[in-house]
């Protein structure tokens, strides 16, 4: 029993729902945007650089304000004032009355949420078993971008705005995360968000991060397995409709599928790696992935069309992997939180950025199914690229100096 209420699967826990709350405030306004439009009208272009504001906001941030906080040694505070921003900017964008105000909400969330994944998952790192850290990383990453951004997010967000508005839906969004803030204050506890390590091992400039090796392979990787996710995420809900003539409801059922499938697979693929090894683990489910727009091309209107499209969706439990437990395992301690923040942050400029930009016009002057093979060749390029990593399972307590000599 004692085991079951450690501090260690509190923490896990805890920081699963901020993360979880992060996603859900994070994707409200694409579940929202169609009420949005009716009183703030949009282009398609403004949409757009709603999303890409937030998207490169949280990048820079990612790298910058991790960095920042764990040179100065306020990673807690860093962490708490970031949820708690970044719940007060889904108040804000349920009272913007125009898009630049919507895109001033989105611009400060991105910057605030971008702090908050590599120090929740610096925490979780810190404090896991040895035999547990992708298990615990896959959790965290499963509950907050599968089970609140794709499977409750859309239900709850939709239900409310058509009940209650939009703004409403934005305003009640934002209530759980200030609550998380507060309680995340109260029980991290000082060992965990200290910084470990001598002034002069935490001030490393960025380009040294870069000498170790599963930081500078893991970068390429992960824009890999950030752009297969993201080339197909604006895309494939229209083209279920318009392309393979699914109704709106099967549409969101289908969804749905692929959120559980995301769900299981940020917690299945991790918990394996602790077995199996980081690096084998890699390789199974990225060449997975590679087959995941086949499945969504070649099986339309066939039995196999759902089933193949689960299994193969299986690749997103790579993003935990890439983004927590692979530079955590790569680098010492001192600078873990900000090779997290590296990786993660140029993997989403390349992978959530420059890459669906590309798919989308790729759709549009060639072929509206050219996203699909976009993803296909990001995690192909994945799998080529994983042959550079070095395994390091069951190193994460004791560095072993993988330095790119």
């Amino acid at each position: 029993m004692k085991k079951i209420f450690s501090y260690e699967n509190g923490l896990v826990a805890l920081m699963s729902l901020v993360f979880g709350c992060l996603f859900f405030d994070r994707l409200a306004l694409n579940f929202l945007i169609p009420f949005v439009v009716k009183d703030i009208p949009l282009s398609d272009t403004q949409i757009g650089l709603l999303a890409g504001v937030l998207s490169l906001a949280w990048a820079f941030s990612s790298y910058f304000s991790t960095a920042w906080a764990e040179t100065n040694n306020k990673k807690k505070l860093v962490f708490v004032a970031a949820v708690v921003v970044f719940s007060l900017c889904s108040f804000g964008t349920g009272i913007a009355m125009s898009f630049a105000g919507l895109l001033v909400a989105r611009l400060v969330m991105g910057v605030s949420e971008g702090a908050v994944i590599p120090l929740a998952q610096n925490f979780v790192e810190k404090e896991s078993s040895a035999n547990r850290l992708g298990l615990n990383a896959g959790i965290l990453q499963g509950v907050g971008s599968a089970l609140f951004g794709s499977i409750l997010a859309p239900v709850i967000l939709v239900a409310i705005a058509e009940n209650l508005g939009w703004r409403n839906a934005f305003y009640i969004a934002g209530i759980p995360g200030l609550l998380l803030g507060v309680l995340s204050w109260i029980y991290v506890k000082k060992s965990t968000a200290e910084s470990l390590g001598k002034k002069e091992d935490t001030s490393i400039h960025f380009k040294e991060l870069l000498k170790y090796n599963n930081v500078k392979w893991g970068i390429p990787v992960a824009c890999c397995v950030f752009g297969w996710w993201f080339a197909t995420l604006p895309f494939i809900s229209k083209y279920f409709v318009e392309v393979q003539g699914m109704s709106p409801d099967q549409m969101g059922k289908t969804m749905g599928l692929l959120g559980v499938s995301g769900l299981l697979a940020s917690i299945i693929v991790p918990a394996l790696s602790d077995k199996f090894g980081r690096k084998n683990i890699m390789f199974i489910f990225m060449f997975l992935g590679i087959l995941y727009p086949f499945a969504v091309y070649f099986l339309n209107g066939t039995m196999f069309h759902l089933p193949a499209m689960f299994i193969t969706y299986f690749m997103m439990g790579c993003l935990a992997m890439i983004a927590a437990v692979i530079p955590s395992e790569a680098v010492p301690p001192p600078l873990r939180a900000k090779a997290m923040g590296l990786i993660m942050g140029v993997g989403e400029i390349v992978g959530g950025v420059i890459v669906p930009s590309i798919a989308g016009v790729l759709s549009d002057k060639i072929d509206s199914s050219a996203f699909l093979w976009v993803s296909a060749t990001m995690a192909l390029l994945g799998v080529l690229f994983t042959f550079k990593l070095k395994e390091t399972l069951g190193q994460h307590k004791e560095f072993p100096h993988y330095l790119d000599n």
